[in-house]
């Protein structure tokens, strides 16, 4: 299904589905982590982010400290909390540092909030008013699956740096920006027998619909497997993949994350590039560790399989991108290894040229990358 057909399909699934959740993007991504002061360095250093916002101490907060950082159309907050009783702390306890808040940028907050709570979301936060000198932002929020929350975000009021509470944070360490353009999709991952169970939800509660489906028998290796279902909004600017797991001789990647996360959660961020050789080798300069590049047979097979790359073939298989395409188009992609300790949160770098999919052709070869690191760890 192409991306401009998902609208009507939408309204034609669920006639009131174009208006009861209009989504106009991804307002930003609040990880919750140990120390936020030194986490919004590792992403300034290694993922080439731009300070933007502060909230903590010096303006007031007494709770947490919060860093806003900002490349291009993407903004990280990374939250720490400031005493050990904060649930924020408990929340790192469990599930170490990850994805906590996807904030969704909307024309009415309290609307969103009353559409979705009253087809069966569980509220995180009501409807509240926040204001300064430079307006008012009104916030609202949603649990989706495990402990992550979808906050709806209205900002048509306010005219600050980012919301009421966070100054400008002023830094005289400022690296160069990656390349890094806006958030592509989100990936989750939950338990088994659970992605029908959220892929019902989203569609009930948000709208959305199932845009694509992959299933054990396209998703596996000869030792693991998986299910994954993309959900979509209205407009497709919205992209919410669903992973579960699927019965295969050992241990997918879907249950390794389970098990470090400790339930279900945000698996990685895809982060659009218009240049993903020159952003691919920057990251690789600032210290970024990408999962091992296929074996030479997958690049033969690429040149008949995706004809037309533009790029140099050569150079890709150097730096061991991804290719795939579909009736769009073609598309690029890498994925680093997990950014902390725990083998949970990863990012993607995509670059797309014209393909609407998610890089199908390229499954078998990216879960063998996975599994050779998880046999590392001794977690396959």
């Amino acid at each position: 299904m192409k991306t401009q057909d998902i609208a009507p399909t939408l309204e034609k699934i669920y006639p009131e589905a174009g208006d009861f959740l209009p989504l106009n993007g991804t307002d930003y991504v609040e990880f919750y982590v140990g120390n936020a002061k030194q986490a919004a360095h590792y992403y300034k250093t290694a993922f080439g982010f731009q300070n933007l916002a502060y909230s903590g101490l010096e303006t007031g907060n007494k709770d947490a400290a919060s860093y806003v950082l900002q490349q291009d159309k993407i903004r990280l907050v990374l939250t720490t909390p400031l005493h050990s009783g904060n649930p924020i702390n408990q929340h790192i306890v469990k599930h170490g540092d990850g994805v906590k808040v996807i904030a969704l940028w909307v024309d009415d907050a309290t609307k969103s909030f009353e559409e979705t709570t009253k087809r069966g979301a569980k509220p995180f936060m009501e409807p509240t008013k926040e204001e300064d000198e430079n307006g008012y932002v009104i916030r609202s929020g949603i649990y989706t699956y495990g402990e992550t929350v979808h906050m709806f975000v209205e900002r048509k009021n306010y005219n600050g740096l980012f919301l009421p509470g966070y100054q400008e944070w002023k830094s005289d360490y400022n690296p160069k920006a990656a390349g890094l353009k806006y958030i592509d999709h989100m990936v989750g991952n939950v338990g088994w027998n659970e992605m029908n169970v959220w892929v019902d939800w989203y569609e009930k509660t948000m709208g959305f619909i199932n845009l694509l489906t992959f299933d054990d028998k396209q998703i596996h290796t000869e030792y693991s497997a998986l299910m994954s279902k993309v959900m979509s909004n209205g407009n497709g600017r919205i992209k919410f993949p669903i992973n579960e797991p699927a019965e295969g001789k050992k241990k997918s990647q879907i249950e390794e994350y389970i098990q470090f996360y400790e339930g279900s959660g945000c698996q990685h961020i895809a982060v659009a590039t218009d240049d993903i050789l020159t952003t691919v080798r920057d990251l690789r300069s600032r210290g970024v560790e990408f999962l091992s590049a296929p074996p030479n047979a997958y690049y033969e097979d690429v040149r008949v399989r995706v004809p037309n790359v533009k790029e140099d073939m050569d150079l890709l298989a150097a730096e061991g991108i991804l290719i795939d395409c579909d009736e769009d188009g073609y598309l690029l992609q890498i994925f680093t290894k997990p950014v902390e300790d725990r083998p949970t949160l990863f990012f993607e770098i995509i670059q797309r040229m014209g393909a609407k999919g998610f890089g199908a052709g390229n499954f078998k070869a990216l879960f063998e990358s996975i599994e050779r690191e998880q046999a590392k760890r001794g977690t396959l």
